[in-house]
């Protein structure tokens, strides 16, 4: 891990915990924005579970929307956007590719999931078309009894798919649009980059 891409993580990690200890209602949330093999676009929230310096995850089931598309097109953006942090808010976003984390991993994660979490992976065959809420609440009921008096293990289609950082930007906020932004870079061959953008 290079100097500049440790800095570009320690600052993350601040500005996670400022978020934290703030009023945000959950600042691990972020946007992830996808697109599919034509290039046509998609962006949705999804909660940001673990980051470390191999990249930041978050845990889907591999055959929704998003997972099709990350399959087809590996490479997503992510924004996180605290607004209640400092003069005008802050945002961080994130590019790179996707990879899948390994299963024991996954599995270490989905286990320490509420268990109705993860009666809830079983149930949703996500993205897909729901003819009514009893459909699905038929699932939920029929997932729980299936696993009554045992542990829930991870569905197979279901895991977690790691963002690689190739670009990470601070956003800080400031009035009258006089905002200050750092552009962390990794270059082709593997060296990170800063500089300041234009507001």
């Amino acid at each position: 891990m290079t100097d500049l891409y440790a800095e570009a993580l320690s600052t993350f990690t601040g500005l996670f915990e400022e978020a934290r200890a703030s009023a945000e209602i959950e600042p691990n949330a972020m946007t992830v924005a996808t697109a599919d093999a034509t290039g046509r676009p998609s962006a949705r929230t999804v909660l940001l579970k673990s980051y470390d310096e191999r990249g930041f995850v978050f845990y889907t089931h591999l055959d929704s929307h998003k997972g099709r598309e990350l399959q087809e097109n590996p490479h997503a953006a992510l924004l996180f956007l605290w607004r209640s942090l400092r003069e005008a808010g802050i945002q961080v976003r994130i590019e790179g590719a996707v990879e899948q984390v390994d299963d024991a991993e996954a599995d270490a994660y989905f286990a320490s999931r509420p268990r109705m979490s993860q009666i809830g992976a079983w149930a949703s065959l996500q993205s897909r078309t729901l003819s009514s809420r009893e459909e699905f609440d038929t699932r939920v009921a029929t997932a729980e009894a299936s696993f009554a008096g045992r542990d829930v293990p991870r569905p197979a289609g279901w895991s977690g798919l790691r963002v690689v950082p190739r670009r990470i930007e601070f956003w800080y906020g400031a009035q009258f649009r006089l905002h200050e932004r750092w552009c962390y870079e990794s270059e082709a061959d593997g060296q990170w980059s800063k500089r300041l953008l234009f507001p």
